[in-house]
């Protein structure tokens, strides 16, 4: 269903005098702000806190974003641009272009089909879900809502044990990778969260632990948190237990230094994510972008790299793969889209990144995926004061 059945359209009104023309309110969103600005027509302000609040005063959560502006094209011109292909690989699975929907708790918050939803935009799009441990549908539901390829996402439990089966979970299910959750230690302050008084929602893949975010259970007697769940004590020590023992590929998210970059590629891991957790965290970190070209740097071609944060267009994707990234990962837009229409919104935010990154390559003459390197950007701009007159 577009947008347009559940829009009312405004017909235009022309002033004959004036020739004015008023226009109508969106009806199909053309890039993703338009989705964000529906969105938030859309969605109580409760649950669009959810989404769009970062930690603190939010400065890295605008960061994120701003810092793609800084990033300047260098484009080339007479290069054969008649056929672009945006295409690529990730841990040797073929995508149809570099955008993957990144792990991000509770899509039920927005849409009653959640995350299943979620799953087949990311299956008809032809690329891959990160579903996270937090979802409003359990691994074993999602897998069954669309046969494309698709990671999990969980964390470093106190209970080894819990880990090892969350695991097991994700391979019995078909999932082909463990995206392992690494840069929120403790319970960050989300403000906005705090002045909303944020109701708890249900985490049906920890169900039988007693959580407080579940439901009550016969017999139990909610007593933790899935943030009681996590190991805050876990080392290098643990994420070399787990790569020795996993029945999966292994990828830590939450990298934002060269330092950790190079100690992942020594502890046999198998890619990293670059990423600031969307600035919901720590504030004032650097944006997940501007450390992405140190962390490349520090492990070279060891492993593959993705990032994500503040992506919003076509050119910020290939700004990153620019940069180094192998691929990226959004959050906040999937919910946008899901909001907007569901399943339908979520492969339309697919589509319009994907038709701006085959324009963008374009015109910058990089046809291919592969063709595109650090030559096609620049930090600051390429003007020399004494050749100005």
């Amino acid at each position: 269903m577009r947008l347009t059945a559940i829009l009312a359209i405004m017909p235009q009104e022309v002033n004959d005098e004036r020739r004015t023309v008023k226009k109508p309110p969106i009806s199909d969103p053309i890039n993703l702000f338009d989705y964000e600005t529906l969105a938030r027509k859309f969605l109580p302000q409760v649950a669009y806190d959810v989404i769009a609040g970062g930690a603190t005063d939010e400065i890295t959560l605008r960061r994120n974003r701003s810092a793609f502006d800084e990033i300047m094209f260098r484009p080339r011109i007479l290069v054969d641009v008649s056929c672009v292909d945006p295409s690529t690989t990730v841990l040797g699975q073929r995508i149809d272009f570099p955008v993957m929907l990144a792990p991000a708790g509770s899509h039920g918050r927005v849409h009653s089909d959640g995350e299943l939803a979620s799953a087949r935009a990311a299956a008809a799009a032809g690329t891959i879900m990160v579903l996270s441990s937090a979802s409003s549908f359990t691994l074993e539901e999602v897998a069954k809502a669309a046969d494309g390829p698709r990671w999990y996402q969980q964390y470093f439990y106190r209970d080894r044990g819990l880990t090892m089966e969350m695991a097991h979970r994700a391979k019995d299910a078909g999932y082909s990778a463990l995206c392992i959750t690494l840069d929120s230690k403790t319970r960050p302050k989300k403000e906005r969260d705090l002045r909303n008084n944020l109701p708890p929602s249900r985490l049906p893949n920890y169900a039988g632990l007693g959580l407080i975010e579940n439901s009550p259970e016969p017999g139990i007697t909610p007593s933790r948190t899935l943030m009681d769940l996590r190991d805050h004590s876990a080392t290098w020590d643990y994420l070399d237990w787990f790569v020795s023992n996993s029945p999966l590929p292994v990828i830590p998210k939450g990298v934002m230094t060269g330092e950790d970059a190079y100690l992942c590629s020594q502890h046999g891991v198998d890619s990293i994510v670059v990423s600031n957790h969307g600035g919901e965290v720590l504030d004032t970190t650097f944006a997940a972008v501007e450390v992405l070209s140190e962390v490349v740097a520090a492990i070279g071609n060891a492993m593959e790299v993705y990032v994500d944060g503040g992506i919003r267009r076509g050119s910020d994707v290939v700004k990153a793969l620019a940069l180094g990234a192998r691929a990226v990962l959004i959050g906040r837009p999937v919910f946008w889209g899901l909001a907007v229409d569901g399943e339908a919104g979520v492969l339309d935010v697919l589509r319009i990144l994907r038709d701006e990154i085959e324009t963008t390559m374009a015109m910058c003459g990089r046809p291919s995926i592969g063709s595109i390197d650090g030559s096609l950007i620049s930090a600051s701009p390429p003007l020399n004061p004494q050749r100005i007159r």
